[in-house]
């Protein structure tokens, strides 16, 4: 079978049957034709026990899987603060090489996990780190509307100004309407000015009549009457 029993174990969380085949002599770093370790599944899953003993039995906090997934990676898909910690304690790399790769800061930013995004940010992750076809990661947590995130990466140094590509933070927001965060990026110091690819502005994205285009509008300094004009 592809999956040893260890990856089983190390799937469910069931700890003395885990230490019960290292015991035995199975290998913490066994991978499946996927190159999957028993580390990743146990961190899919947050089994923080199950990660301290493969750890303690020698597991690769760094192992990747021919897709570039790491155990890191899948803490923030599972926003397991516990597993997480236990690996940038244990060295995991808070980024990969290759520009590529899945990186585990978008991951958490893409998913909500503010904790993940804290922790990672607390152990070196670069706020502005790009990824060729996701952009930054305040660019994700904007696509996705995590603003507790965006205000994390902000409050971090991020880059106010640099999503993905032409496109900014504040013109995937405005094009979503999100008027909480576009406040956020704009007590940031987002230019309202920027223009995408098409030489728009964030404020012709936003919704025609919507909350972003009052606040971006108002913003520019043009007055805004959200009734009928009352001239005579």
């Amino acid at each position: 079978a592809d999956r040893s029993p260890l990856h089983e174990a190390a799937s469910q969380g069931r700890l003395l049957a885990l230490r019960t085949l290292l015991a035995q002599g199975y290998h913490a770093n066994i991978v499946t034709i996927d190159h999957v370790t028993p580390l990743h599944e146990a961190c899919l899953l947050g089994h923080v026990a199950c990660v301290r003993a493969l750890l303690n039995a020698g597991a690769n906090v760094n192992s990747a899987t021919i897709d570039g997934v790491t155990p890191l990676y899948n803490c923030c898909a599972s926003g397991s603060v516990g597993c997480l910690e236990l690996l940038l304690q244990n060295g995991a790399h808070t980024h990969t090489p290759h520009t590529h790769f899945p990186s585990a800061l978008h991951e958490a930013c893409k998913r909500g996990n503010s904790q993940c995004v804290e922790s990672l940010l607390s152990h070196g992750a670069d706020p502005d780190h790009e990824v060729s076809h996701l952009g930054t990661p305040l660019y994700m947590s904007c696509l996705h509307q995590h603003t507790a995130c965006s205000k994390i990466l902000l409050h971090r140094g991020a880059d106010v100004n640099v999503g993905k590509g032409s496109e900014s933070p504040l013109h995937a927001t405005a094009r979503l309407d999100i008027a909480e965060q576009v406040l956020v990026l704009l007590d940031y110091g987002a230019n309202v000015n920027i223009r995408d690819d098409n030489d728009q502005r964030p404020v012709e994205l936003a919704p025609a009549g919507g909350k972003t285009q009052q606040l971006l509008q108002t913003f520019e300094g043009v007055a805004i009457s959200s009734c009928s004009d009352s001239q005579h």
